[in-house]
């Protein structure tokens, strides 16, 4: 994108305001100038939105953290999963940590002017970047691929769906990463393997719902092909769920 195109605007068509809140929060890792001079213009971006900030920190000190990243249960995740990305992350002497906490709004630009930002930073030595909320550690070229999509990586690739086992052949399918929408993450719960494929497309059809500004309110009827009496949304949980770092919104598979 050359740097004279301003940028799209990202629109939310379902939004109503609320009390709701975005939380970001990135972890870039690599070697960087003294001075850091980030070209966001060519990503669409014009800076960081207000409300999030940079800090700096050398690898060394940032891992005496108790909640540095590469460590615990964490650190396990992301070292079994993406081993080459865990070690150049491991190696890399600074850490540019991107996080904020701003008010839900009627577009998604301070996602696009954050995301712009995190492509600059993969230009000026940036060589991998965490993204906790969806437990994924990217290198360099795999987050580009991710996110770098004309007019903006779909809402799907922002969240992690997860299936878990309940027992029998029913599953619980889940997400994390919505609070980058200030949304609630989605539960569906008993799935019986029969459906786990028509569950799994309507978590993501529910994902691009809600962050383009929709809401659940409590015991609203959802209508579900191949389910006659459709699902009941139960809005429930509370930030400090380790399960979502999140609320959620809960739907019960008929049995």
């Amino acid at each position: 994108m050359s740097e004279a195109t301003p940028p799209a605007s990202w629109p939310r068509p379902y939004w109503q305001p609320g009390e709701d809140e975005v939380v970001l929060q990135f972890y870039v890792f690599g070697k960087f100038a003294p001075e850091l001079l980030i070209p966001s213009p060519r990503y669409g971006s014009p800076g960081l939105p207000a409300g999030v900030e940079i800090q700096r920190f050398q690898n060394a000190v940032l891992r005496q953290w108790e909640g540095y990243p590469l460590n615990g249960a964490l650190g396990r995740l992301i070292r079994e999963d993406t081993p080459e990305a865990y070690e150049a992350a491991r190696i890399a002497p600074e850490v540019l940590v991107v996080r904020g906490v701003l008010k839900d709004g009627a577009s998604l630009d301070y996602l696009r002017d954050t995301l712009g930002v995190l492509a600059g930073m993969l230009d000026v030595g940036g060589t991998a970047i965490l993204d906790p909320q969806i437990l994924t550690l990217f290198d360099a070229a795999h987050w580009r691929r991710h996110y770098l999509v004309k007019d903006g990586a779909p809402p799907r690739h922002h969240v992690l769906i997860l299936r878990s086992d309940e027992g029998g052949d029913r599953s619980w399918v889940h997400t994390r990463g919505m609070r980058k929408f200030g949304r609630p993450d989605l539960s569906l719960r008993h799935v019986p393997e029969r459906d786990l494929d028509r569950a799994g497309v309507l978590c993501e059809k529910l994902v691009e719902l809600l962050s383009l500004g929709a809401h659940f309110s409590a015991g609203q009827q959802l209508d579900v092909e191949g389910l006659p009496d459709g699902l009941v949304a139960q809005p429930g949980g509370s930030l400090d769920d380790p399960e979502f770092n999140n609320t959620h919104v809960e739907f019960s598979w008929p049995e």
